[in-house]
């Protein structure tokens, strides 16, 4: 059985105060490295402009590339170098969908889940999350990328914004976990039809909210480094366990853990081993 992660890839440039460095980014990017520690029967499927990306995964025999005209482009700006809880971003927001066409002919036979990662609106039109969805298996959603939208149009990078929309709680309805933070759950304030919501909040740690609300405290780390791609590392880890039976704590407290340690440096998520 496998787990298959669905986003896009991204070219980055990281800004935290005046040092500024460019590397490869997206959600699916930075789960692949904790799924290759904890859950290594995993598929990634990724979409962009070159296929030069599958070299810069843990495994590149893991990737496969659905070849668009265009790649995510995103800019993470920290300007105060002692609170990276603050981050502005801005993207070129790629018109790149994945469509049902594009996955039908490369899923595997036995899969024991979907990760979708959209990084905007763009990503996964409302027909791919049904037919995904039509497998009746597991579906964890980020959500943050449904949630994008360009605020200013007047460089050439836009700014983003974040916006609720009609189509939503359709794309949600039966999902089994959506992954948010708090700024995220102020604007889609309603309880949608998810087994479980799991809410993340920086440094104040996160929360779980189910039949019950369980809070997760953040698991303190020697230095703050870099904290871009921290919210995908807590959720493929989250994910990781829960695929194994292991409670929403079990797992919130792990992922939390496996957060934290990739804090310590720059980049994804490295194995202690």
């Amino acid at each position: 059985m496998t787990l298959v992660v669905i986003g896009p890839v991204t070219e980055d440039l990281v800004i935290i105060g005046e040092d500024k460095y460019s590397k490869t980014g997206g959600a699916t990017y930075f789960q692949s490295f904790v799924f290759e520690e904890f859950y290594p029967d995993y598929l990634a499927i990724v979409n962009c402009a070159d296929d030069k990306f599958a070299c810069n995964f843990p495994d590149p025999d893991k990737v496969k590339i659905i070849k668009k005209d265009n790649t995510h482009f995103f800019i993470n700006e920290y300007p105060f170098p002692d609170d990276l809880d603050i981050r502005r971003q801005l993207s070129n927001f790629a018109d790149i969908p994945i469509l049902k066409g594009d996955l039908e002919d490369i899923l595997p036979e036995n899969i024991d889940g979907f990760v979708l990662n959209p990084l905007n609106r763009f990503d996964f039109p409302v027909e791919t999350v049904e037919f995904l969805k039509s497998f009746e298996i597991p579906v964890f959603i980020s959500l943050q990328g449904f949630l994008r939208t360009p605020f200013d149009k007047a460089n050439e990078n836009f700014t983003i914004d974040l916006q609720d929309f009609d189509e939503l709680h359709s794309i949600l309805k039966g999902v089994s976990i959506i992954f948010l933070d708090e700024s995220e759950k102020s604007i889609v304030s309603d309880r949608f039809d998810v087994d479980e919501m799991v809410i993340t909040d920086g440094s104040n740690g996160s929360r779980i909210i189910s039949d019950d609300e369980i809070k997760i405290d953040a698991v303190g780390c020697g230095s703050v480094v870099d904290t871009t791609g921290c919210g995908d590392t807590y959720m493929a880890a989250y994910i990781s366990q829960r695929l194994k039976a292991k409670s929403s704590k079990q797992a919130g407290n792990f992922a939390s853990l496996i957060a934290s340690e990739k804090i310590n440096y720059f980049g994804p998520y490295k194995s202690k081993k």
